[in-house]
């Protein structure tokens, strides 16, 4: 599952380098061994995006971090591209992220499924476990025809100067009863700016994630010894 990450990441055009930040010597060896490049990272940090920070340190020439979690088999190089234009554009904003529509009552209440609503400029308000809105009329059948509701795709490109500084604030009361690690950014009081995307996620979260994941790569790799 890393390879296929670590390849289509690398096919984004924004991409200069890709490293695996792993707190797992397992992982690390695996990338070692198709021919990428990883960075063990301390077993103490608590959140991808720590883990990502302390692999950048060193980055000195980089002015734009992405961290694309490793569970993401299916992630599209061009929807790392979209994420990262905010940035590129001079946002004020220090962090970007994706997010997509949903249209399914299912994903609007799986907990697993993290939701976010967004202000008039698009900057993000608030991510929740939980359906938010909530729409006080009508039962839930009703409410995706009364509101636009979005899920987070996690993926995040941050200014690097800002993901230090992320990397040294302490976690927040908010990122701690979500799990969600972007929550402790806007509790400190900055702006992640949400930029829509048609780009389906699939995150590899439990077995049923896997065997789907793995019937569509087995589908598209027999499309390609079809046309070939």
């Amino acid at each position: 599952m890393i390879r296929h990450v670590y390849e289509r990441v690398s096919r984004a055009r924004c991409i200069a380098q890709v490293i695996v930040a792993t707190d797992d010597d397992r992982i690390a060896a695996v990338v070692q061994e198709f021919g990428g490049q990883a960075v063990t990272t301390p077993g103490s940090l608590p959140t991808g995006s720590d883990r990502v920070a302390y692999v950048a340190r060193t980055l000195h020439d980089a002015d734009i971090v992405i961290n694309v979690q490793g569970d993401e088999p299916l992630i599209e190089p061009v929807v790392i591209d979209e994420a990262v234009m905010p940035l590129l554009d001079g946002n004020a904003a220090p962090v970007s992220t994706l997010i997509k529509r949903i249209t399914d009552l299912h994903e609007l209440t799986n907990p697993g499924i993290v939701k976010v609503v967004v202000d008039r400029d698009m900057n993000a308000l608030y991510f929740s476990r939980a359906p938010i809105p909530v729409s006080r009329e009508g039962d839930r059948t009703e409410w995706l025809g009364r509101h636009a509701y979005y899920k987070h795709v996690g993926l995040y490109a941050f200014q690097r100067e800002f993901l230090a500084r992320f990397a040294g604030m302490a976690q927040t009361p908010l990122e701690k009863a979500e799990m969600l690690e972007q929550l402790r950014i806007l509790e400190h009081g900055y702006r992640i700016t949400c930029v829509p995307t048609t780009f389906e996620s699939i995150p590899v979260d439990t077995a049923e994630d896997l065997a789907k994941v793995r019937s569509l790569l087995s589908a598209a790799a027999g499309a390609g010894r079809t046309t070939a």
